[in-house]
């Protein structure tokens, strides 16, 4: 059908309004990945996943657990972004950073700017008792050149490495570009889970289920479909991600206290 130039002319200055009010959103995605966060949707097997990519060369990937002027643990993202806020620090990605304690401590290494508050633990312990004994079990870190890493923990207790930030917890969900063999196909053990993998020594990549998946469906995700030859087990059940304004995983009602968590922050206004 032949248009008018009165409707031709209608039609261009609606479509250049409809333009107009998606540039700030454009702006927008653009700035968020400006600062090395992207953030993306992943469904792989029938269930959907959370995946945050963690560009190191541009953010600055922080971990936090206690307040260092208080002394008190943040325990949430909520307090953590309140407390960066009044730092004027905006909160870009956050995620729990590991299994903890009945006391609310991290249960293994645990290192924030340089400083090892907990160190490596390497005893077998009861894999009855929790995931962190179902062996082996590892340490996320990034170094002093901001490089990352997934190792086993007797990988890295034979390296000894002096890291900026780590995280011990478990068990590994990829080792060496294999599934943990503990691992069973179809396993009816579904809760919400966490991991992380570093497929490059530059990126950091986080993953959070949308849903209940049991351990060999995640691993699969970490190997398969995000190609990261190692990869860590953070939490399950209470375990959520922070990104583009929005919380991903377990629902609220099931999140408990966190220790550690990780944060990327950027000045208000950048």
């Amino acid at each position: 059908m032949l248009r008018t130039r009165p409707a031709l002319q209608h039609l261009a200055l609606q479509l250049g309004r409809l333009a107009l009010l998606g540039m700030p959103l454009l702006l927008a995605a653009c700035a968020h990945a400006s600062h090395g966060v992207s953030s993306h949707d992943v469904v792989f097997d029938n269930v959907h996943f959370r995946v945050v990519t963690i560009d190191l060369a541009k953010a600055d990937l922080s971990l936090h657990w206690r307040d260092p002027a208080s002394g008190k643990p943040f325990a949430s993202i909520h307090s953590l972004q309140l407390w960066g806020s009044r730092h004027g620090q905006r909160l870009l990605f956050a995620a729990n950073a590991g299994i903890y304690d009945a006391r609310g401590e991290p249960l293994g290494l645990y290192v924030e700017r340089g400083n090892t508050i907990r160190p490596l633990n390497t005893a077998h312990g009861d894999p009855m008792a929790g995931n962190f004994s179902l062996l082996p079990n590892g340490v996320f870190a990034i170094d002093a050149a901001g490089h990352a890493s997934v190792q086993t923990t007797r990988a890295f207790a034979k390296t000894g490495p002096e890291p900026r930030i780590a995280t011990q917890s478990g068990p590994m969900l990829v080792i060496d570009g294999k599934i943990n063999p503990e691992f069973v196909a179809g396993s009816d053990s579904v809760k919400w889970r966490s991991g992380v993998c570093a497929p490059t020594p530059g990126q950091a990549v986080f993953a959070v289920s949308a849903g209940p998946v049991n351990f060999h469906t995640f691993a699969s995700l970490f190997l398969d479909k995000l190609g990261c030859r190692n990869a860590l087990y953070l939490d399950g059940t209470l375990s959520q991600i922070y990104a583009n304004g929005n919380y991903y995983g377990a629902p609220a009602f099931m999140v408990k206290p966190y220790a550690g968590i990780f944060a990327v922050f950027v000045p208000f206004g950048h």
